[in-house]
């Protein structure tokens, strides 16, 4: 066992091998939510046949995750800050396994969606802290590029495992076994992070328990992924209802965390100019990308006739693309080129891919018309996925980041959730209309699903544009180039460090 060296608030590992095998128990809690997140989506339908769901039903099998997961994000990571982020992550790890016992054993339709509402809990609690440990055991540049590389790659990885398996274990077992393989993994993830990972004591609950502001943001957030996720069953009064109750949430918690003596969430974060465009770089890239991973498995399995297995094994490609790259050349290509170009030819590569992807056929060929466009999505991918987390992680300090972890995983939820929703509206109002003139259900499957990819490439190439201008390094002489830079630094310190609160007006808490 290697030696670990604590210090007051957070852990730092003195032995590259302890270093690397505290990445492998992370990246292990990363690839069994993943894995998750993915293996359910290919066995919707053989869930809904046993349980007798009905289609606005079975949508909340996903629904209730999501809304838990990306609810309690935020919290979870500022709460790994305060309490040890070893402790949130184990926590976190023991709630997600026994929640997936839960849902393979579960015989009814409320038992499987309570089940899934804890998983987000403990999913939550696993993710939000992973990347402020993965910073924190890798500090130089170099090594944790190539750490955020792997890490990556293994959430890539875990897409196509989660979508194989999906579809082996329903056809050749049941669908209970796709939430029960959880168990294996997270009790060897549970035993290893015990063993491996550092302790680490946090700053204490004293130093920024915001209870009122906890609320509020949890509350928030969590009907936000509920306003996207459900914006088709309640149509467009309710949605904009939803949504302006969603903001009214949020601007009250600005303005509790701008008066209250012990923020949950110090605003100032959102200063750096480099953390907050690369959040709103990656909503954009993982609503295009999610977009393609959802409408892609019905196009498979509505227009080429796919089966479970079959559909499966056709995206692996991509995630086998993904990890390579990663593995391989990312970290290399972002020390030579930087995180600002690494991007910018990533999204580039997305963005044609989507486009390949919207002259998609009816009777299309797997080969000629979505390898190549898989292809490009995974090498787009691969470069710009490192490169954004390592711009969304470097504006925080070291004492919020757990909560910048937090931050970024939940612009992940919130990118897919809204692609999901914006996409699948779509491409089902363009079938219906066809179906209604008298189209073929094929040609008019088809037809939607070209509309979805064609509005996905619009949301790339936005996050396209949104990088170009919003990350792009600032100019200077070579001459003042370190004179410069230590000002930007100090600046950046200052705009990030605590400050006295406003006091409180009477009757507010």
């Amino acid at each position: 066992m290697e030696v670990f060296t604590v210090s007051e608030a957070n852990a730092t590992v003195t032995s590259p091998r302890s270093r690397w095998a505290s990445l492998a128990v992370l990246s292990s809690g990363l690839l069994m939510t993943v894995i998750d997140g993915n293996i359910v989506t290919v066995a919707m339908p053989a869930i809904q046949s046993d349980l007798g769901f009905s289609a606005p039903g079975l949508a909340w099998v996903v629904n209730a995750y999501l809304i838990a997961f990306g609810g309690l994000l935020l919290l979870a990571g500022r709460l790994g800050d305060l309490i040890g982020r070893k402790r949130m992550f184990v926590w976190g790890l023991a709630v997600f396994t026994a929640a997936s016992v839960l849902c393979g054993v579960a015989s009814d339709q409320g038992l499987l969606i309570a089940a899934r509402a804890v998983q987000g809990v403990g999913g939550a609690m696993t993710s939000a802290v992973v990347l402020g440990m993965l910073v924190a055991l890798f500090p130089e540049p170099r090594e944790q590029a190539k750490a955020i590389a792997v890490f990556s790659a293994v959430g890539a990885a875990g897409g196509a495992i989660g979508t194989f398996l999906g579809g082996a274990l329903t056809e050749t077992l049941n669908w209970h076994w796709i939430f029960l393989i959880n168990l294996p993994i997270g009790v060897i993830a549970l035993v290893a992070a015990l063993r491996v990972l550092a302790n680490d004591r946090g700053t204490g609950l004293a130093g920024g328990a915001d209870y009122p502001g906890a609320a509020l943001i949890t509350g928030a957030l969590m009907l936000t992924v509920y306003t996207i996720v459900s914006s088709a069953e309640h149509g467009t009064p309710v949605t904009l209802a939803l949504a302006a109750l969603s903001l009214s949430l949020y601007a009250a918690f600005a303005v509790r965390q701008s008066r209250t003596a012990r923020p949950l969430l110090r605003l100032r974060l959102f200063r750096s100019r480099v953390l907050t465009g690369a959040n709103a770089v990656q909503i954009l890239m993982i609503a295009g990308m999610f977009g393609f991973q959802y409408i892609g498995a019905l196009y498979f399995q509505r227009v080429l006739g796919y089966g479970e297995l079959k559909t499966g094994f056709a995206f692996l490609p991509a995630p086998i693309a993904i990890g390579v790259l990663m593995l391989g050349l990312s970290a290399k290509v972002i020390g030579r080129f930087g995180p600002y170009r690494s991007v910018l030819g990533g999204l580039v590569l997305i963005t044609a891919g989507l486009a390949l992807l919207g002259r998609l056929p009816a009777d299309g060929s797997y080969v000629i018309d979505v390898l190549p466009a898989m292809l490009l999505l995974g090498a787009g991918f691969a470069a710009a996925m490192p490169a954004v987390t390592g711009l969304a992680m470097s504006g925080a300090r070291e004492e919020d980041t757990g909560l910048a972890s937090g931050l970024f995983n939940t612009t992940q939820v919130v990118g897919g959730s809204l692609g999901l929703a914006i996409l699948t509206t779509l491409a089902a109002s363009r079938t219906e209309g066809l179906l209604a003139d008298g189209e073929q259900t094929v040609a008019a499957t088809a037809d939607g699903y070209r509309l979805a990819f064609w509005v996905a490439t619009g949301i790339a190439a936005a996050g396209l544009a949104l990088a170009a201008t919003v990350l792009r390094p600032k100019r200077e002489p070579a001459a003042g180039a370190a004179a410069t830079a230590a000002t930007t630094a100090a600046r950046e310190h200052r705009a990030l460090a605590p400050r006295p609160a406003r006091p409180l007006r009477s009757g507010q808490s």
